[in-house]
């Protein structure tokens, strides 16, 4: 089992910036993919972007791309996401996730961190 604890939301002017972090217990991230998704209120959770276990394979949602960067540290068990040029419509509950595989769908990551809210006002 994978245990993940995600940190660093918070209240933020539009255009402003913020860094979550995913902190992982119980097994190393070394073997996982990590995901962050992200759902707003009364919508679907959506992919927001994904890293592979190297790092060398990255994946964003079109929304995000250009603002935030997806980013690891295996040796800290640990995943980040630095958004910056926030938006009011980036406002929402933001999940990490990991699983071995790869995939942009919720269904496809076995573990998830209980989520931290990010509020863009504008």
């Amino acid at each position: 089992q994978v245990q993940l604890v995600e940190s660093g939301g918070g209240l933020v002017q539009a255009g402003g910036s913020l860094r979550l972090s995913c902190a992982a217990s119980g097994r190393t991230l070394s073997p996982y993919s990590m995901g962050w998704f992200r759902q707003a209120p009364g919508k679907e959770r959506e992919f927001v972007a994904a890293i592979n276990w190297r790092g060398g394979s990255i994946n964003y949602a079109d929304s995000v791309k250009g603002r935030f960067t997806v980013s690891r540290d295996n040796a800290k068990n640990m995943a980040f996401l630095q958004m910056n040029s926030l938006k009011p419509e980036d406002t929402a509950v933001y999940y990490c996730a990991a699983d071995r595989g790869w995939s942009t769908l919720e269904y496809g990551w076995s573990y998830w961190g209980q989520g931290t809210q990010v509020t863009v006002s504008s």
